[in-house]
């Protein structure tokens, strides 16, 4: 059994990056910018933010947080996204979800440029994805993607399933998974009405959780020599902790573990990937490496 790092990967990445910048404003180009929009005082997007601006120091990228209180109308809201369309020094951005409730996270999201949308979650971005052109593409499945290439875990003509329809990972991971340049995979997508999911499970060369419900993969879903990625990240109490909580993934680590042949711990797997792949979208951002 392998044990996949994200964090050392993510690392590896963000050394990679910060070299490019070097090079890039030494030989008088500009410094990547992103900035981020955060509304109000979520203890997980706060911690989220803060990872990100740290993330951008470590790259060598220019960053700006733009912090608005949960009072801030749609409307005022929408006007601070056209400034940062508008402002010609900022490459990419984003607004930090989830909103609060009177503001439609859509309207938002759409209301930014595509050009600048670095978190892939605009339209635009979702179907030149979804037909294989190039553009931003969301975090999380373009980190998994890069795990599984940098482990060289073989994915062209295996069965992979995916756990989980949602639109920020399981929708683009199986249209990444069976698109050819990436995956090149057989895919089935599972949810809460699937029959026999267990048995789709078993049959899986690779499963992506992405169910987001704690230890849901347990080890008679799994067959010998399986891949398994874990995107779950559930706060489960734990007294042992500091904090009184602890992060739980959708799979039954310590028990599937030894039936496979890659796997992804919790934390320390898909997670620190996901910002280390913003830092990827900002660097092509600034290269205007999609849209000019």
């Amino acid at each position: 059994m392998t044990l996949i790092d994200g964090k050392a990967t993510a690392a590896q990445i963000k050394a990679e990056i910060a070299e490019e910048v070097k090079q890039i404003v030494e030989t008088g180009g500009k410094r990547p910018h992103l900035a981020a929009i955060l509304v109000g005082h979520d203890g997980g997007s706060e911690t989220y933010v803060r990872n990100k601006v740290l993330a951008c120091e470590a790259c060598g990228f220019k960053s700006t947080l733009l912090r608005f209180e949960d009072t801030i109308s749609e409307e005022e809201l929408l006007a601070e996204v056209d400034k940062l369309n508008k402002d010609e020094d900022v490459d990419g951005f984003i607004v930090q979800l989830p909103l609060p409730r009177h503001i439609s996270e859509q309207k938002v999201i759409e209301s930014i440029d595509f050009r600048k949308d670095v978190d892939g979650f605009h339209p635009i971005n979702v179907g030149r994805m979804a037909i294989g052109l190039p553009c931003y593409i969301s975090a999380t499945p373009k980190g998994i993607l890069e795990l599984l290439r940098r482990y060289h875990v073989e994915t062209s003509g295996k069965k992979c399933v995916i756990l989980g329809r949602s639109n920020i990972v399981g929708k683009p991971m199986a249209q990444l998974m069976m698109q050819k340049q990436y995956g090149d995979a057989t895919v089935t997508v599972c949810h809460s009405r699937s029959r026999d999911l267990k048995k789709e499970c078993r049959e899986a060369d690779i499963i992506i959780a992405a169910i987001g419900q704690p230890d849901f993969v347990t080890a008679d879903m799994v067959k010998e020599g399986a891949t398994v990625i874990d995107v779950g990240t559930t706060r489960v109490p734990d007294a042992t902790k500091k904090n009184g909580f602890r992060l739980n993934g959708d799979v039954k680590f310590d028990e599937v573990a030894p039936k496979c042949a890659y796997i992804t711990p919790v934390p320390g797997g898909v997670g620190p990937m996901t910002i280390c792949m913003l830092m990827k979208n900002t660097l092509s951002a600034g290269k205007k490496e999609f849209y000019r």
